[in-house]
Order: structure tokens, then sequence, then C-alpha cells
């Protein structure tokens, strides 16, 4: 390491994430709330990252981590988090490790593992009542192979393997309530575009233990196709519209933390993003619009 990267690393605040020599896309909204999440969990974690996106912050022999960096297949991160949390259980026994030096684990993915390749890996997890925080960077698709749809993919969105005239024909999983009725110690919605419930969530988790996840709706500029100026824009407008709920379990309970008021056509929404282009363009497709908006008017209904 050279001396100068040396001292820009060291004369860094706790929990600083390097952004320097990264190559991750312009705009990314998974890397916005990355940010966000390390800067108050600071450099005492271990993060257990599954292959997806993220993986590529690491340019060996460095990660932007002041911590610890773990590599994982996409499917076994829930299974790498429970060996380290294990490991450092036993030298906190042992005595050959004090307490003030334990380590928070943190589990790394993006949706493609946590809502389908490693969702039993993960249920596992919490049946075993696991010390770790689940941090997914969802952007609805497996972006990094080229935005193959995935289990987070929104109706009549358009992917690499979705291309026909309607987009992608299934629905989006309900992760939040998957993982909510495993009754874990908490879960939360997320996104980087509104910080300071972010902030608040994570603080949140991070003063409980067991099982603990937040799920982060990543806008991704080239997977969603969209300038990535717009990243934060894009995020406000999925809140605002009610598209994305931001909400949290705990003890049982479910609560919003931020109901948009009176909610913007969720159009509003779609047509900043190149993957729903196809709904409006040559001719507006009516019924599909329709149908997504009220999907969302019938969830916020039942919210009441």
């Amino acid at each position: 390491m050279s001396e100068t990267r040396f001292k820009r690393m060291k004369d860094l605040p706790s929990g600083h994430l390097l952004g320097s020599g990264t190559p991750m896309c312009a705009g990314c909204g998974g890397l916005e709330a990355l940010h966000e999440i390390y800067d108050i969990l600071g450099e005492k974690t271990v993060f257990v990252n599954a292959a997806g996106c993220m993986t590529l912050l690491s340019v060996y022999p460095f990660t932007p981590f002041r911590g610890s960096w773990l590599y994982t297949a996409m499917a076994s991160a829930p299974a790498g988090a429970q060996g380290v949390r294990d490991a450092l259980d036993i030298l906190l026994q042992k005595g050959r490790m004090a307490p003030t030096d334990d380590l928070e684990v943190v589990v790394l993915t993006g949706d493609g593992a946590a809502y389908g390749m490693g969702l039993s890996a993960t249920s596992g997890a919490i049946e075993r009542g696991l010390d770790f925080l689940y941090v997914c960077y969802d952007n609805e698709g497996y972006g990094n192979t080229g935005q193959q749809y995935s289990g987070a993919t929104p109706h009549g969105a358009r992917t690499a393997t979705s291309t026909g005239a309607r987009g992608y024909p299934g629905y989006k999983k309900d992760l939040f309530s998957i993982l909510a009725a495993h009754r874990p110690a908490y879960v939360a919605t997320a996104i980087g575009a509104e910080p300071l419930d972010l902030a608040r969530k994570v603080e949140q988790a991070k003063g409980l233990k067991g099982p603990r996840f937040i799920i982060a709706l990543s806008p991704c500029p080239t997977g969603w196709d969209y300038d990535p100026k717009d990243t934060v824009e894009i995020g406000r407008l999925a809140v605002r519209s009610g598209v994305w709920p931001l909400k949290e379990y705990r003890d049982g309970k479910v609560t919003h933390t931020k109901i948009p008021g009176a909610r913007l056509p969720v159009e509003d929404y779609l047509k900043t993003q190149g993957r729903f282009a196809h709904l409006f363009t040559p001719q507006r497709n009516e019924a599909l619009l329709g149908e997504i908006q009220g999907r969302v008017d019938a969830y916020w209904q039942a919210v009441g």
C-alpha cells in the first residue's frame, strides 16, 4: 500500500466508506444506502457479502471497509454469518477477545440472494436466532449480470429476460412479510433518498439482538434505464407514489414510518425509467397501468 493511500485511509472518520477506486456504477442507489448504513455501523463490523453488485467494491487486496469483509456464494451469506458469529462468540467465551473488540456481523446481499437463492439459508438463520444484521440492496433484478428478472422485479418492468410487450408477467415478492412471519427481532424497509428514516432504522436495528433486517430499495441507472443524476428523485417518487412503503416490524407489530399524504400517481414514478417505457409508447397500455395503480391503491386502503 502506498504511503499516500495509507494516510488517506487512516485519516478518514470512523465508519467512512471509501469511494475512490471502487468500480461501481454512477448513481447506484444501493451504494447510496450503504454509505449511510456504514456511517452508523462504523468500522467494528464484519461484512459477509454474497455474490452480487457490491462484491465489486473489493479490488484485491483492498476493500473500502475499515472493518472486515468476507465473500460468499450468492446463496450462502447467512450460513457464512453463522460461522463468523459462532467464532466470535467462542473467542469471547474463552477470553481470547475482549468484549470491546466484538464485531457486528452484517450480511450484505442483493435481491437475487435475498428474495431467491439465499432465502432458505436466511429462514434457517432466523430459526436459529442468529445475532446478525442483514442488509439487502434491492435493485429489483440481477443487476450484476445484466438485469435479469428476480423475485423482486415489479409487474410490467422490462428486463433482459422479460422483453415482451407487457414486460415481466410476475409480481414482486413481499419479502418484508415473509421475514416478519418468522418473528425476527426487527425488519424494516428503507431507501437512501430518505436518509433520516434510514438512519433511525439502522440505529434501532443496531441496538437490538437477534436476526435483524433492512431492505433498501436501490434505484439502478443501468438496470432501470435512467440518468444517474436522477437516483435521489426517483427514490423520493417511489415513496411519494406509494410504490415503496416505508415500514418496520418489531415485537409482532408492523408500523408505517412515513405515510404519503396526497399520493402521486404511480405513473409519475414509472415514467422516469426506461424499463417501463413500453407502457407509454408507442401507445399507452391503460389496462396494465390501471392494474399497477390499483394494486398500490389496494395496499394503502388496507393500511387505512
